[in-house]
């Protein structure tokens, strides 16, 4: 067997840093996102099993400085065995835990918070837990409320686009959302991606998808990842008599993709209510399949469009449930626009959450219709806009909303962007550039060293 292509994970860093002052780390995202090889790497090594292994294989670079020292515990929820004697007697189960270990899928073991919290408080020795989760406990406030104060996140997202890019890209250091918020666009020329960014759309960012030939086979593993996330992880959060409903609904929620969120337009398929199909969307965002973007507001402005955008996590999952492969796509102009907008949210998102500045991401349209696909917020002072268009050319009116968000921000508007498959980086003016799309992830910090990841990691 041959060993899969590796990648490079850029949220390495903030693991170890969290290990030396955290008792309790929670590393969570969708399944298959890398979540298990991230904290193997780093903290139990000898957990790690790679396809096609032999004894001689090479140490990844920047493996992690918990290779190095004590090597934790390995236990996975997965495991019936493992599940089910936790769940019998939490209590019993953390105190006869190895001193440092990783807990895999801590989500499907939710009576496991109280126990922990308990040792921590006896013993808060900073990286003593290291927990995966596929479910987000921010939206669960009984479990993140139990660890709070003793918990730091670490939020990890299938790959970005940088994390596959190649090192030939010369990327430079301050990376694209540092460019963005300091004005620092330098003029140049690019080549146009072309086709390769209607493939990248169609490929998402799943290790295990991307390790699987574009096509057929490709499609399969997102359908049977669905099928698969459905039957596990949605029975464990809730009880859904019609568990078959919601590969129905996630398809419709891909091709409103970056459009307004209208409940009543995903409803009407289904013999349900409203209020029922608005708790299975927040229950898919539990598990992060779909993304809520909120309508960004100032105290300057009340004519703006209060309704949030419905974004899939991963347009190759989207793709995927739409049955729609790149010659397709690249065919349905509309359908391109909406999933092109999607990848650059997604992307942003990614490279958002290995940065120490807290970014929040929104959109912005008022009720005349002037509207700015994504607007970003560094902190609480400043506010930068991206507008995303699949065309090869930029004109003067595509900045018209980045203008309107600038007039409204004041001095909090940083810069804006509008990204588009051209050749030219160039100004337009009053901090806004028109980007070649490329330049969002080519700009990149790729030689940020973090740890090696296998396709085929969960």
């Amino acid at each position: 067997m041959v060993s899969p292509q590796l990648h490079s994970r850029h949220a390495a860093q903030q693991l170890n840093e969290a290990l030396e002052d955290s008792p309790v780390v929670l590393i969570h995202g969708p399944r298959q996102c890398g979540k298990t090889t991230l904290a193997q790497m780093v903290c139990a090594p000898q957990a790690l099993r790679w396809p096609g292994d032999v004894p001689t294989r090479p140490k990844p670079p920047g493996e992690g400085e918990g290779a190095d020292g004590p090597d934790y515990g390995y236990l996975s929820f997965d495991d019936d065995v493992t599940r089910a004697g936790a769940e019998a007697d939490p209590m019993g189960f953390v105190a006869n835990l190895p001193e440092r270990v990783v807990l895999d899928e801590v989500q499907r073991v939710p009576g496991l918070f109280s126990a922990l919290k308990l040792a921590v408080d006896r013993d808060r020795v900073p990286g003593r837990f290291v927990l995966t989760g596929s479910t987000n406990v921010l939206l669960v406030p009984a479990l993140a409320d139990s660890l709070a104060g003793r918990m730091q996140i670490v939020r990890l997202h299938p790959l970005a686009q940088c994390e596959l890019a190649s090192a030939e890209a010369a990327p430079r250091p301050d990376g694209f959302l540092d460019a963005l918020f300091n004005g620092a666009f330098t003029a140049q020329r690019v080549d146009p991606l072309g086709s390769q960014l209607i493939e990248r759309i169609a490929a998402g960012g799943y290790p295990a998808a991307l390790a699987r030939p574009p096509g057929r086979r490709r499609t399969n593993w997102y359908r049977n990842y669905i099928d698969a996330l459905i039957q596990r992880d949605v029975r464990d959060l809730a009880r859904i008599s019609a568990l078959d409903a919601l590969p129905r609904l996630l398809a419709l929620a891909a091709a409103q993709s970056a459009q307004l969120l209208n409940v009543s337009d995903l409803a009407s398929p289904f013999q349900v209510s409203r209020p029922t199909i608005n708790d299975y969307i927040t229950l898919l965002e539990r598990i992060f399949l779909l993304d809520r973007l909120p309508p960004w507001h100032s105290n300057r402005t009340s004519r703006l469009i209060k309704s949030p955008k419905l974004h899939m996590g991963d347009t190759g999952l989207a793709c995927a449930l739409l049955g729609v492969h790149a010659a397709a796509l690249a065919k349905n102009r509309s359908l391109l626009g909406q999933l092109l907008e999607t990848f650059v949210l997604q992307e942003l998102r990614r490279q958002a959450s290995w940065q120490d500045a807290p970014f929040a991401f929104h959109h912005y349209r008022d009720k005349d219709q002037v509207e700015v696909d994504i607007v970003i917020e560094r902190g609480a002072l400043a506010v930068a806009g991206v507008e995303v268009k699949a065309s090869a050319t930029v004109r003067n009116s595509d900045f018209r909303g980045l203008r309107k968000l600038a007039k409204v921000a004041g001095s909090r508007f940083q810069g804006g962007a509008v990204l588009y498959d051209g050749e030219a980086c160039v100004g337009f003016g009053d901090g806004l550039y028109a980007v070649p799309i490329r330049l969002l992830w080519e700009t990149a910090d790729l030689r940020s060293v973090g740890v090696w990841l296998a396709p085929n990691s969960a």
